[in-house]
């Protein structure tokens, strides 16, 4: 099984330097996976966190993105999820192995059509209050 070490700073490092490196695209950030997302046009482009680099690569590219070294697939729930990779710290150690992995990101996600931003569904807010607090006299 493969084990890896988590650096709670690595998180925020990584973010700082695929923020700059994003910087001039239609990029927004959520928090998402225990690390911080960036979104392209509201589609998942990659996230940072303390294990790594989630790439969001598309199904096709799962072979040649997990030929590369420090590529693995990701895992949520115990299930593989096709079409995205993670990349160990040291796979994105350096600028230009950096910006390739972006690169192929952003490759794939720019031919994805923009998504709308959503009000949240129904039923996921505050709900009013139902009981008085009161007993029945």
């Amino acid at each position: 099984m493969y084990q890896f070490m988590e650096d709670p700073m690595a998180k925020q490092e990584l973010a700082d330097r695929v923020r700059v490196r994003l910087t001039g695209l239609p990029v927004s950030e959520q928090k998402m996976f225990g690390g911080i997302c960036f979104m392209l046009n509201g589609n998942m482009l990659v996230g940072a966190s303390p294990r790594g680099l989630m790439v969001r690569v598309g199904k096709e590219a799962d072979g040649a993105a997990l030929a590369r070294p420090h590529a693995r697939p990701m895992q949520q729930g115990g299930r593989t999820m096709p079409g995205y990779i993670n990349v160990d710290n040291e796979g994105v150690a350096t600028d230009r192995n950096l910006q390739a992995w972006l690169d192929m990101a952003t490759a794939f996600v720019s031919t994805l059509p923009a998504k709308d931003k959503k009000a949240p569904p129904p039923g996921r807010g505050a709900k009013p209050a139902t009981r008085t607090g009161r007993r029945p006299a």
